[in-house]
């Protein structure tokens, strides 16, 4: 609304000055209707003699000896005046009687050859400014409506180089970049495939969640291939006029077959590309239009050689399915979340301009940062480098880089709210619970942090990775695993404390909802393998609430409940068992926990095998940990190797090899 009111007010304004150039003129050239009396030399003295001249002005008329007298008499208005002709032989009698008469007399323009210029200002100019003014008012109105000619042309931006990016500058997607590697060769030689009567697709779908690189992806196709580049986001098309998106779809396509060979990018093409005749109400009859012209262009009666489209989207269920038939979207190519080798290469890529401290290890810190995309790992390194300029470092050391992990997963540290030590040993309680059951259940993820500091909505977390990086499926025992240890903090607060708090209510929700996926979508339960709820994606413009299909009656909807709490309840009793069992390692984690309030793997660790933490011992992320150096002393019967520190063990192990060297 803000901004209509602006272009509205822009578009006002050339009236305005128009408006107040008019003003100016009338107002110099005096257009008021002003009465003037014409009066002769003689009636002129007879009314100064009797005194009715209030005031007098002599001022020349250009011509030699002869002078214009102006004044105002007794009784004229503001608007009213009288003018006398005089010559020169009878100005002094004139200038005499009005002496006498007390009169002041002015003389105007004593320079008789500056009359010209004055007439010049006075008329000329003004008139020279109106005409410049409906000049520039009428230029400008003209380069207004020159940009509604162009409403139905085309937004797509070209890019005639292909743009600056290349394979090399996109890290990872080894698979992803060979699927696209075909479009390349085709552009470069199309007789290649010609020659046996392949057909290259037509359309390429990259596919996958948000921050994957699916358009850094089409960009570096692109710039392999050195062709013109066209890009444009879905909803550039749709406008509120109907025909306005189809026009500029046609538009498009016509400048692209000029440029053929070529590539047309469309990013987010959920936005115009949807199933049409979907939702309650019927469809949208402008989005409509303009898919059933892409559609059209890509595969109708026209063909479009030499022309690629590729498009971008992380909701392929809600296309529709004309848009994804052979022929139009011919190829799916699935940009997925990158494993721990594709999160090191992608952090080398983002680590090029920015300067790391020695013991910075980037491969660790792949290892950490499981379920990132590029995106997150590219906010990750930034905010690290952040956080090392506002404390005055030199360089971006692995403090900065864990605690800008935690940023980007959590939110800020609340460094500035007062906790008071009941809250912080309630909180350390519920995180240790957690942590214990995340060690000693077989199917649990790893336990890589606990903290009771407090960020975004959360008083602490336990952070979990997966033992398998990237996995896409999980058992039953991992899933019952996972609500197992989730039910931890709860479980916990009941053996532990003297009362239970809030802190677990969405620990239930991520509980509850994993347990009733396994029941009516997994087939983990006595209900058998049966699916009984699915999100349906035939009504894609209603909501997930209202999108989710229920094939049971409710009878079994009854049995869906108890099956449900039967998994949420086995599983919590198993966790205070468990919890029982180790009640002296919750303590311990606890009381760590309030003294240090974060500690990670590598510390955990340490106080499971030894009850304690020395200090200085590692740095986070060191590689290689003490874990594995005392592994490592144990293979060489070094004794003592488990009361060592991290110095002492290096040592130990580099003179056991020494003296295993000089046997040989």
């Amino acid at each position: 609304m803000r901004r209509t009111n602006q272009n509205a007010m822009k578009n006002l304004f050339p009236y305005l000055i128009l408006v107040v150039v008019i003003f100016i003129v009338l107002s110099v050239l005096n257009l008021g209707r002003t009465i003037t009396n014409e009066l002769t030399t003689g009636e002129l003295m007879s009314e100064i003699a009797n005194k009715n001249v209030t005031e007098i002005t002599i001022t020349p008329s250009g011509e030699e000896s002869v002078y214009y007298i102006e004044g105002k008499l007794n009784g004229y208005d503001e608007n009213e005046k009288f003018r006398a002709t005089v010559v020169e032989a009878e100005l002094s009698n004139v200038i005499k009687y009005a002496e006498s008469a007390n009169l002041e007399v002015y003389e105007t323009n004593p320079d008789p050859g500056s009359v010209s210029w004055v007439y010049i200002l006075i008329n000329v100019v003004p008139l020279v400014i109106l005409v410049g003014a409906t000049y520039f008012i009428f230029v400008k109105m003209a380069n207004s409506n020159k940009g509604s000619m162009d409403f139905g042309k085309s937004r797509a931006k070209l890019s005639s180089d292909g743009g600056k990016v290349r394979f090399s500058d996109v890290a990872g997607l080894k698979e992803e970049k060979e699927e696209v590697s075909e479009l390349i060769d085709f552009l470069k030689n199309p007789k290649k495939f010609q020659r046996l009567g392949a057909r290259i697709p037509k359309g390429v779908l990259l596919v996958g969640p948000p921050g994957t690189g699916k358009t850094l992806l089409a960009k570096a196709v692109a710039g392999e291939a050195n062709v013109p580049f066209y890009y444009i986001s879905g909803s550039d098309f749709v406008e509120l006029f109907v025909g306005v998106g189809a026009s500029r779809v046609r538009d498009m396509f016509k400048e692209a077959k000029r440029n053929a060979p070529c590539l047309i990018f469309i990013d987010e093409i959920d936005a115009v590309g949807r199933q049409r005749g979907s939702g309650i109400g019927g469809g949208h009859d402008e989005r409509e239009q303009t898919l059933n012209q892409l559609l059209t262009e890509m595969d109708g009666f026209g063909a479009n050689e030499g022309i690629i489209i590729i498009a971008a989207t992380n909701r392929p269920d809600v296309l529709d399915p004309a848009l994804l038939r052979p022929g139009r979207f011919d190829r799916q190519v699935t940009v997925n979340l990158p494993d721990t080798e594709e999160r090191e290469a992608i952090l080398k890529v983002h680590a090029k301009n920015k300067i790391l401290a020695p013991n910075v290890n980037l491969k660790s810190i792949s290892q950490r940062t499981s379920g990132f995309s590029g995106a997150d790992l590219e906010n990750l390194m930034n905010e690290a480098a952040l956080l090392a300029v506002r404390k005055n470092e030199g360089a971006i050391t692995l403090q900065d880089i864990d605690e800008a992990t935690d940023r980007v997963l959590m939110g800020p540290a609340k460094t500035s709210r007062k906790v008071s030590d009941e809250v912080k040993w309630l909180t350390a309680v519920h995180e240790s619970g957690h942590a214990v059951l995340g060690l000693k259940l077989k199917d649990a993820m790893e336990v890589q942090k606990i903290t009771i500091v407090p960020r975004g909505m959360a008083g602490g977390y336990t952070a979990y990775t997966p033992k398998e990086d990237n996995i896409t499926r999980y058992t039953r025992n991992e899933m019952i695993a996972i609500i197992t240890s989730t039910l931890g903090g709860r479980a916990a607060e009941e053996l532990f404390l003297d009362d239970i708090t809030t802190g677990a209510s969405d620990d239930f929700r991520r509980s509850t909802e994993l347990a009733r996926s396994m029941v009516t979508e997994y087939g983990m339960s006595d209900l058998g393998p049966i699916r009984y709820e699915s999100n349906s994606g035939d009504n894609v413009f209603l909501g997930r609430d209202y999108n989710k299909t229920r094939n049971y009656s409710d009878k079994v909807a009854l049995e869906i409940d108890q099956e449900a709490r039967k998994i949420i309840i086995e599983c919590y009793e198993n966790a205070k068992k468990i919890l029982k069992e180790n009640k002296d390692l919750v303590m311990l984690l606890s009381h760590t926990l309030l003294e240090r309030e974060t500690i990670t793997k590598e510390q955990i660790d340490e106080l499971v095998r030894t009850g304690k933490i020395e200090d200085n011992e590692f740095e986070i992320g060191d590689e290689p940990t003490l874990t594995k150096l005392r592994e490592e002393a144990k293979s060489l019967k070094i004794k003592g190797a488990s009361k060592m520190n991290k110095e002492e063990l290096e040592k130990a192990i580099e003179e056991a090899e020494k003296e295993n060297i000089e046997e040989e």
